[in-house]
């Protein structure tokens, strides 16, 4: 049984379909990456998955149950975590609280466990040297970590990321892809929006590829890499 399932799923603002009958199904314990050009409706469908915003048309399943109409606080408590494009840390707390607060509020943990889970993300993110640092206070490369903390901190079976490389320079997103390799170890699904495809390719098992809401294909990285509309509507290459 797939983790998730969409089925059919769209999504408009006005007369702007952005999300444009998408089905799309992810298994236990693997890597989907979706991939498009800016304004392909990319963050749209996770924030469907998230239920940041709910679905015009179509079914949203998550464990066999569906989920289309469920708030996002509730999505959060049955496991699916997520990270943003542009990390908001609360700012003025330290590290430490930010995730203390994601695994209470999150993940409704009591107040040891939360303190647990906290030191436990942040021993694995690498960022326990700056627990009690204002989130504020870090360097981007560090945001994207606490971004990634507080999504774990949720304790979540899946993991939504948005473009969590990009800004990072080649070292920097080298180490972070080596964090997403133990966390898929650890049998967490996840998917993952990106621009830095060689960061993508190196951890993916399968991508996803979508051009004006539209599903435009899927399969295995490398071969989804030539394809001929991928090469022409994403690379800007023509077959």
């Amino acid at each position: 049984m797939s983790l998730l399932a969409l089925e059919s799923v769209s999504k408009s603002y006005g007369a702007l379909k952005v999300t444009d009958d998408i089905s799309v199904r992810v298994n236990k314990g693997e890597l989907l990456g979706i991939l498009g050009p800016n304004g392909a409706g990319k963050t749209t469908l996770f924030n469907l998955i998230s239920g940041d915003v709910l679905s015009d048309a179509g079914r949203i399943l998550y464990e066999g149950k569906e989920i289309t109409r469920v708030p996002a606080f509730r999505r959060c408590h049955l496991g699916i975590g997520r990270s943003y494009q542009v990390p908001q840390p609360f700012g003025n707390m330290s590290v430490f609280e930010n995730l203390v607060t994601a695994a209470a509020f999150g993940d409704e943990q009591k107040e040891q466990d939360a303190w647990d889970t906290a030191v436990a993300v942040l021993e694995q993110t690498g960022l326990l040297k700056y627990a009690n640092s204002p989130a504020g206070s870090l360097t981007l490369l560090n945001r994207k970590r606490l971004e990634l903390a507080r999504a774990l901190a949720t304790r979540p079976d899946l993991l939504l990321l948005d473009e969590i490389a990009g800004g990072l320079t080649e070292h920097e997103a080298a180490q972070l892809v080596d964090e997403l390799k133990r966390i898929k170890a650890s049998g967490v699904t996840m998917i993952w929006i990106e621009h830095v495809v060689h960061a993508l390719l190196a951890v993916a098992d399968r991508l996803f590829v979508i051009n004006f809401g539209k599903q435009l294909a899927e399969g295995e990285p490398h071969a989804v890499m030539n394809d001929p509309d991928v090469k022409r509507v994403y690379m800007g290459m023509e077959a």
